[in-house]
């Protein structure tokens, strides 16, 4: 019995000292969990004052690039002080980064990198904007397209691509307000169930946007679509219009935009330098990293050494050319694509109203756009090689005239084509693709073993994120030590700080510009309307100084006639 009892007690002791390990150890974790959460709260808060800390250097650096933009009044350097600039560089005074292109990327790399207080050179051995970002569709879109193929081939990539591009898009009418503007573009219907289909695509186009929508898109009666847009056929395919979806994306001058990217990174303090091509690499004799470039000027006939840390290939379809450079014998990697455009007279579409073929015979989407007075049609998705100065074929042409006859109610004839463009995109290369159309539009940045930084693919509205990841890339392989991080996001372009819309009528009223009279002679007369409106769309808040030269030197005779462009 008091065996029993003797057990119970040590039980009973035992269990006691049981519960007693329980409770200390439940009050230790409890002080563990508290002492764990005060060292998170700890580093949530180290961490929220260190991103409120970049967050405001940030800024302060926005400012302060503003601000120097300010200072130069505008006054871009001219080239003899570029080349001076380029030539100056030096094995012990290096540029942080040689660019080599002049396009949209390249420029907005030159534009990144200046803005971060790098010391940057671009070389573009023809003119800024001289090849595909001159020849695009002249929309600043996230893809209606892609939104479509990442729904219906579940493809996470080709959303995140719309997303990101939708965001980009935004960047791009804010900072430039006087090159972007929103484009309505209408989707006709002529069967019942496309009215659902394309209305439920268009919404959730919106809804990608989320607060970077433009406007929301809505449905029209085919009444209403033929008084929106009265070249649209009632008939199409034999079969009556029943209505029309209009979505709303971005249109945008992209040669004046790519030039206004070179010549803010120039104000920022870059050194650009057009018409001078980087003919060869230098090289690290004992490591074989790139130390710069050979460079020949084409205007001058000189050539001469700019070196620099690190260099970054931003060539578009040329790319595969500068790897060459750095290595023979080098992989290709642009699968280059054709992208042709024609120009049709103003009565193909109204102005202020686009219109989309949503598939063609091919499954391609073509566009009919007002452009500067004219309507623009395009584009082809095909297969090409590469050239300096890529042509439009004829089967090319007939194509779009064949596309957007099903969908206009006026004669299309061939003889009303004006001009026709070919771009080549450089779409990076899928080895499993069976076809241009298929590769995704997302770019690529990649650093080669000599140092070499190479970014292409993407496409024109998202050239301010590729540059952005390209010049990251660039810090990291040189070493560099930059005065802040991107602040591109927030940079208004040369002549989008402080641009009002409606400067033309100040323009049209202020200022004369001379005229030739019928009998040959050359007078003062008033500043046209179209004329003011397109100085101010395409100079902005300095298209008053472009006026004022035209009146002070007895200029502003018109180069060509109907339209607006004049000698200043």
């Amino acid at each position: 019995m008091f065996g029993r009892v003797a057990k119970l007690l040590v039980g009973a002791s035992v269990a006691t000292g049981a519960v007693g390990c329980i409770a200390t150890a439940s009050n230790l974790n409890t002080d563990i969990s508290s002492r764990a959460y005060a060292d998170g709260e700890k580093q949530n808060g180290l961490l929220h004052t260190i991103s409120s800390v970049l967050q405001s250097r940030d800024k302060q650096a926005l400012e302060a690039v503003k601000q120097r933009i300010l200072m130069t009044d505008g006054h871009v350097p001219p080239r003899l002080v570029q080349q001076a600039a380029l030539c100056g560089s030096s094995t012990a005074s290096p540029f942080d980064i040689l660019v080599i292109g002049g396009g949209a990327t390249g420029c907005g790399v030159a534009l990144d990198a200046a803005t971060r207080g790098l010391r940057v050179a671009l070389v573009e051995r023809d003119d800024f904007a001289s090849g595909t970002s001159s020849r695009s569709t002249k929309l600043v879109h996230g893809g209606v397209r892609y939104l479509e193929k990442a729904v219906f081939h579940l493809d996470v990539g080709q959303l995140k691509l719309v997303f990101h591009a939708l965001e980009e898009r935004a960047h791009m009418l804010r900072n430039a307000p006087h090159l972007c503007s929103a484009l309505p573009t209408m989707t006709p219907c002529y069967e019942y169930w496309e009215i659902p289909y394309f209305w439920a695509g268009l919404k959730l186009y919106d809804l990608v946007a989320g607060r970077h929508l433009l406007h929301l898109s809505r449905f029209y009666s085919a009444n209403e679509s033929k008084a929106l847009f009265p070249t649209l056929a009632e008939d199409g395919h034999g079969k009556s219009l029943k209505g029309a979806v209009v979505y709303y994306d971005g249109q945008f001058n992209d040669s004046r935009f790519n030039v206004a990217l070179a010549c803010t990174a120039a104000l920022a303090g870059a050194a650009v330098l057009n018409h001078a091509e980087a003919i060869a690499f230098n090289k690290d004799e004992f490591t074989d990293r790139i130390t710069g470039a050979r460079v020949h000027d084409h205007v001058t006939g000189k050539e001469f050494n700019v070196h620099a840390k690190v260099v970054v290939n931003a060539g578009g379809p040329f790319c595969d050319d500068v790897l060459q450079l750095a290595e023979k014998g080098a992989t290709p990697i642009i699968s280059p694509s054709s992208g042709v455009h024609i120009v049709l007279p103003d009565y193909y579409s109204p102005q202020g109203m686009g219109l989309i073929v949503p598939k063609t015979k091919d499954g391609r989407v073509v566009f009919l756009l007002p452009w500067l007075g004219r309507t623009v049609a395009g584009t082809t998705d095909s297969s090409t090689s590469i050239t300096m100065l890529p042509e439009p074929h004829e089967e090319e042409i007939e194509f779009i005239l064949d596309a957007i006859s099903d969908y206009l109610c006026v004669k299309v004839r061939r003889s009303d084509v004006l001009s026709a463009w070919s771009g080549i995109r450089p779409l990076a290369s899928d080895p499993g693709a069976k076809d241009t159309a298929s590769i995704s539009r997302d770019h690529v940045v990649f650093t080669g073993p000599d140092g070499l930084v190479t970014v292409t693919g993407g496409k024109w509205t998202t050239y301010r994120s590729m540059a952005q990841d390209a010049v990251d890339i660039a810090i990291k392989e040189g070493g560099l030590s930059p005065a802040n991080d991107c602040i591109t996001k927030d940079l208004p372009l040369m002549g989008g700080e402080d641009w009002d819309p409606s400067c033309f009528v100040s323009i049209a009223q202020q200022y004369v510009r001379m005229k030739r009279t019928y009998g040959g002679k050359l007078v003062p007369g008033a500043m046209d309307t179209t004329i003011a409106k397109h100085l101010a769309h395409s100079y902005g808040s300095f298209a008053q100084r472009v006026a004022t030269i035209a009146q002070n030197e007895g200029l502003g005779k018109c180069l060509a006639h109907g339209y607006p462009f004049f000698g200043s």
